[in-house]
């Protein structure tokens, strides 16, 4: 639905969110009057943006050092999920990544290279300037920097989420959101490639040779983009819609790249991030600043901030008519601890649904009825997932069951 209408994010500079996460940030001791009502009128906006009335989305800007660790991670997702799946495994093994999708799948359109970050180690290995320790003669040079670099930047972003929820914790009262997510002690970091349909077959190719492939495509026999079979035959969407189910995910901009390693601008300068604006039941798609970080709210931190904060419906669309063009980017998931136990008492369940079942009859509405239809047939409503008194961990385990066990709505056929 690339014809949607565009939301240009609230930015954040960092700065600020440094000065808002702060003890000291409101005092009028070390602060003028007019610095706090600026600051006051800052969270405002970040409440706007992330409460009830909001997308559940902002972008957080400026953050020193992130472009250089962005630019060398991104690229890596690609090259790890063209690999031959035992070369794939030897570098993860040695970066000590998994992944949560499986890769042995030549179909699949999503690869993605998962590790868990622990808080405890966010002061250690935080810092910009640590030289990456030297690998053995195993390792690809390409792949050498993976673990810091994947480390750094999570840790980073790790930081980013917690300033944030000490932000949106002052703004609703009490320190619910922040204490939730230092007492899980560990986040899950996702580097993801969102596959080209020249990479599938690319990846049908190389596990046929045992081998990999450099710069898209080699000269002995590799087909052509123009060669390909079935290259129009792909999916609009790269990641159907859903909610996600933890506290906060911190995504960086995404990269696009070509068939030939190299990063290309976005088609229509955003991100081909779409989510629904539940108050303005209307589908949009994010834009954000290239070197930027988002930050969704997920429904963990919709409930346990008592509805103050949206839980944020969205999913990955494809450039129409692009085969060529793969999407990347890192993610980071920040969770409760999985012991953590939800109440509902005072929390709007049957509010927390994802559009009106009002129908209007002009054409432009009945395409939006339509496509609210089949967003209900795809994503199993809150009410349904969740109970007075059930764990994160059970919460998570429902979830997971209803969009994609053997029954759930998004289960494979």
């Amino acid at each position: 639905m690339e014809g949607a209408e565009v939301l240009e994010l609230f930015e954040l500079d960092y700065s600020d969110l440094l000065l808002l996460s702060s003890d000291e940030c409101l005092s009028s001791s070390s602060s003028s009057s007019e610095e706090i009502q600026r600051l006051q009128s800052i969270t405002k906006r970040i409440m706007e943006n992330l409460g009830r009335r909001g997308p559940g989305l902002i972008a957080i800007k400026s953050v020193p050092g992130a472009s250089r660790l962005r630019r060398k991670l991104l690229p890596l997702a690609r090259k790890l999920a063209l690999l031959n799946h035992d070369h794939r495994k030897c570098i993860l093994k040695e970066h000590n990544l998994g992944s949560d999708v499986p890769l042995k799948n030549l179909d699949r359109t999503v690869s993605s290279f998962a590790m868990q970050l622990k808080y405890e180690k966010l002061g250690s290995e935080r810092s910009e300037g640590q030289e990456t320790l030297p690998m053995d003669d195993s390792s690809d040079a390409e792949f050498k920097d993976l673990e810091h670099c994947f480390k750094v930047l999570g840790f980073l972003m790790m930081e980013l989420g917690l300033g944030l929820a000490r932000a949106c914790d002052r703004a609703i009262g009490g320190r619910e959101v922040e204490e939730s997510l230092l007492e899980s002690c560990s986040a899950k970091g996702r580097l993801i490639h969102y596959h080209s349909t020249i990479d599938n077959a690319i990846i049908k190719q190389v596990s046929k040779r045992k081998g990999k492939i450099r710069d898209g495509f080699r000269a002995n026999g590799m087909k052509k983009p123009e060669q390909l079979e079935n290259a129009n035959n792909q999916a609009e969407l790269w990641q159907q819609w859903h909610y996600d189910y933890g506290i906060f995910t911190v995504l960086t901009a995404p990269m696009f790249m070509s068939a030939s390693d190299q990063e290309c601008p976005s088609p229509n300068s955003h991100t081909y991030l779409q989510i629904f604006h539940p108050e303005k039941e209307i589908i949009l798609m994010v834009d954000a600043p290239p070197e930027s970080f988002i930050v969704q709210v997920g429904e963990s931190a919709d409930v346990l901030s008592k509805g103050k904060l949206r839980a944020t419906l969205h999913c990955v669309c494809r450039p129409a008519l692009l085969e060529n063009l793969s999407r990347e980017t890192f993610v980071v998931f920040l969770q409760p601890c999985w012991k953590k136990t939800f109440s509902l008492t005072n929390y709007p369940v049957e509010s927390s649904t994802y559009g009106s079942s009002e129908q209007n009859h002009s054409e432009q509405q009945d395409f939006f009825n339509k496509l609210l239809s089949d967003i209900h047939n795809v994503v199993p409503p809150l009410s349904l997932r969740i109970r007075d008194g059930m764990t994160f961990a059970e919460f998570s385990k429902e979830t997971t069951k209803q969009y994609y066990g053997d029954k759930g709505l998004q289960a494979k056929p």
